[in-house]
């Protein structure tokens, strides 16, 4: 379907697509007519049918080259990586993990299932509808075992352990991605395990479940929701080009940099802010968003939360984990 001027632009930036990536298919457009009218010169008889055959060609071959600005993927690649569905990508290998105790995700996700195995398949939640207190108490007190417990230091502000569901990050987003993959629901009061969950859970633990989470935080979860920035940016699409970076160098503002390079769009979904530069704000939202509430959470990486140390600034890398390439294997040549 064409994408019409005044339609909400494709990226997500929730501008029309004329204030913004509308240019840069115009320049598509263009260099399309560059090799028509070079086409053209070298052989002015050429007829219509030949001239569509010669284009499709010359289109097929570009899309099969490496662009430099997406770090050596060609663009018929990186098509893939951006819209095709999270069984049907290319060129990386999604693994199931035989061992997922370093997977913050996971764990509470079996907590969840346990309490409601124990209880013929559900459990009460509170009066607000979230997990009750004493699975919060379990799901916290596994924080040493985590590799990011290294940087935790205050409970209170903690995204790994909390009093209640509400101030507890990690497990809310479990919880969240639980419904969201169909593993759980809530009715009359209770939390739910579906029949066919638990009779997966019972045959092949809790591995049943890794790769049905994964795609819901991938395509479902809004990645914006535990965080209060007031700009929306929709990074989903660009899950796994970031992942591949990230493995390759494991640099924060590199990955930043890579993005901006292969994606320019993105930075006019910014506003002008006297504090922030759009490309500040990028950093900000992809180190948010993508390295602490997704790769973190789910035991990929750790990141050092402090920026300064002894009044020298701390390089932002993360420390890729084994449960990272025990998962996603690239197969992609450069």
């Amino acid at each position: 379907m064409k994408l019409g001027r005044n339609d909400p632009c494709h990226c997500g930036s929730g501008k029309k697509f004329k204030r913004c990536c509308m240019n840069s298919v115009a320049k598509q457009h263009a260099q399309v007519f560059d090799d028509v009218e070079a086409m053209l010169a070298m052989n002015p008889k050429l007829s219509l049918d030949e001239l569509n055959a010669a284009l499709q060609h010359n289109v097929q071959e570009r899309n099969n080259q490496p662009h430099p600005d997406f770090c050596g993927v060609t663009p018929a690649q990186m098509a893939n990586w951006l819209y095709a569905p999270f069984d049907e990508l290319q060129w990386v290998s999604i693994s199931t993990p035989d061992f997922l105790s370093s997977s913050p995700v996971m764990r509470y996700l079996a907590l969840i299932l346990d309490e409601a195995m124990a209880q013929e398949g559900s459990f009460n939640a509170t009066s607000k509808g979230n997990l009750p207190a004493k699975l919060v108490k379990q799901a916290s007190e596994l924080l040493p075992e985590f590799a990011v417990a290294q940087f935790e230091r205050d409970i209170s502000i903690s995204e790994f352990a909390g009093s209640n569901e509400d101030k507890f990050n990690a497990l809310h987003y479990t919880r969240v991605l639980a419904e969201l993959s169909g593993i759980i629901y809530r009715r009359s009061g209770r939390y739910h395990v579906k029949k066919s969950a638990q009779k997966q859970y019972q045959a092949l633990g809790i591995q049943a479940f890794f790769k049905p989470m994964l795609e819901a935080a991938i395509s479902k979860y809004n990645w914006g929701y535990l965080d209060s920035f007031e700009f929306d940016v929709d990074l989903r699409a660009f899950w796994l080009f970031m992942l591949w970076r990230i493995q390759s160098h494991n640099k924060v503002d590199q990955l930043v940099e890579e993005v901006m390079t292969a994606f320019p769009d993105l930075l006019q979904a910014f506003p002008a802010d006297d504090y922030f530069s759009p490309e500040r704000n990028l950093n900000r939202l992809i180190e948010s968003r993508f390295i602490r509430r997704f790769l973190q959470f789910w035991g990929f990486v750790t990141i050092d939360p402090r920026r300064f140390l002894n009044t020298e600034s701390i390089g932002r890398t993360v420390q890729v984990l084994p449960l990272l390439k025990q998962t996603f294997q690239f197969t992609i040549k450069i």
